[in-house]
């Protein structure tokens, strides 16, 4: 026999054979890593397909190998369901069904604009204006609205509770501000340092001029006001604010001061809610890095929309750079920084440093070197005095490399 050919994925799919203790089926899918199938076994006992107990990974000469081995052994691709949705021919029909689907959703969306009912696009989105505070973070013209910011500020406009994770420096707290700047919201953050308190994020009770006072913390604060709140490094932050935080991550979800009676406060329309963490979901594997980092369960995350913030690419930064400190800044003194900095986080990646490297970092280095016309001077006081001396010495190294060394007169 020869060996079935897997270039159309026509041999996905369930395949069966009857057996004195039922039908035992094998099921063939596409696996995550391209040109490999995952195969699941099980056993179906009259009561549906049961239970998975045998799921591997295999790649496409395996596959066959186990083709041939099932025919031997009688088992049969199950027909009846090869139009299901799991078939190859329904998995085809998924993504055109999808797209119409996704096109009339789009359509059918009418937003109505809250405060001023102005808008102001930002990205492909337009998002309604407030009514200005003075909260409201200034504007930095330079600052880059990548494409795939489009989907965290849609979810700003469908008051999503958005939480942005990366490392230290890679804009997840100035991405929110500048929506805010543009869009003329006024903004809280509440950075979890270890020195806030649940007292600080939800209110206390105060004595003043012999009178006993409520104070609300930045949560209720922001809620009533209709601010932005950032809760910074959320990964850091004591339980019971995190306990707070749960009964407000649903959508218009409500917070209820115990320590006032048990009062209620509904959030105002233009409340939204947000959080920044360097460990959780997808940087877990750094925990290591940011010493004093909390675990937290899938049940809180999945409040959560969660969107990984990685570095600007070096050709973003570049152009950053460029609108930063034009005209002085060339393409090509901004292109060799941005490399700089690309090489740097890389180091960091491999933990050969223990410090990261953010624009903000690196846009100050190039100021004062335009300032000074001598990079290593101007690496002084925003670089090497920074970090380690061991990182100061790695990073001297590869800045350069990029760069010969000045001329000494």
């Amino acid at each position: 026999m020869n060996a079935p050919e897997l270039t159309e994925d026509e041999n996905l799919g369930l395949y069966q054979r009857a057996t004195e203790n039922g039908a035992e089926w094998w099921r063939v899918s596409v696996a995550d890593r391209p040109e490999n199938y995952r195969l699941e076994h099980g056993v179906d006992n009259g009561g549906g397909l049961g239970a998975v107990d045998i799921d591997l990974v295999v790649d496409a000469e395996n596959l066959r190998a186990k083709l041939k081995k099932w025919r031997r052994e009688g088992f049969a691709m199950d027909t009846a369901n090869a139009a299901s949705d799991q078939s190859p021919a329904g998995r085809v029909a998924f993504m055109p069904e999808l797209q119409r689907a996704a096109a009339q959703a789009s359509a059918a969306k009418h937003r109505q604009p809250e405060g001023t009912g102005e808008t102001v696009r930002i990205g492909h989105v337009e998002v309604p204006c407030g009514v200005g505070n003075p909260l409201v973070p200034r504007i930095n013209p330079a600052y880059l609205f990548s494409e795939r910011f489009n989907d965290i500020v849609e979810d700003i406009v469908e008051n999503r509770r958005v939480m942005l994770i990366g490392h230290t420096g890679a804009g997840k707290t100035s991405l929110i501000e500048q929506v805010a700047a543009r869009s003329r919201h006024g903004v809280l953050r509440s950075n979890m340092n270890g020195q806030t308190t649940v007292g600080d994020f939800v209110g206390f009770w105060t004595v003043k001029g012999g009178e006993t006072l409520w104070v609300d913390g930045v949560l209720p604060t922001a809620m009533r006001e209709g601010l932005w709140l950032i809760v910074d490094e959320i990964d850091f932050a004591e339980p019971s604010i995190l306990a707070a935080l749960t009964a407000v991550l649903e959508p218009h979800g409500r917070l209820v001061l115990k320590e006032k009676g048990n009062e209620i406060v509904a959030p105002h329309p233009a409340f939204r809610l947000f959080a920044t963490a360097n460990a959780v979901g997808a940087m877990s594997q750094f925990r290591h890095l940011y010493q004093g980092a909390n675990l937290m369960n899938e049940a809180f995350l999945d409040r959560w929309r969660v969107y990984l913030l990685d570095y600007l690419t070096p050709a973003e930064e570049a152009d950053v750079l460029i609108a930063t400190l034009a005209p002085h800044m060339t393409r090509a003194l901004a292109t060799t920084l941005a490399a700089i900095a690309a090489d740097c986080r890389a180091a960091f990646a491999r933990e050969d440093l223990s410090s990261a490297f953010s624009t903000r970092r690196l846009l100050d280095w190039a100021e004062l070197m335009l300032r000074t016309g001598d990079p290593e001077r101007a690496a002084g006081p925003a670089i090497y005095a920074k970090v380690s001396p061991e990182d100061a010495a790695l990073i001297r190294g590869i800045v350069r490399h990029h760069i010969a060394p000045a001329p000494q007169a």
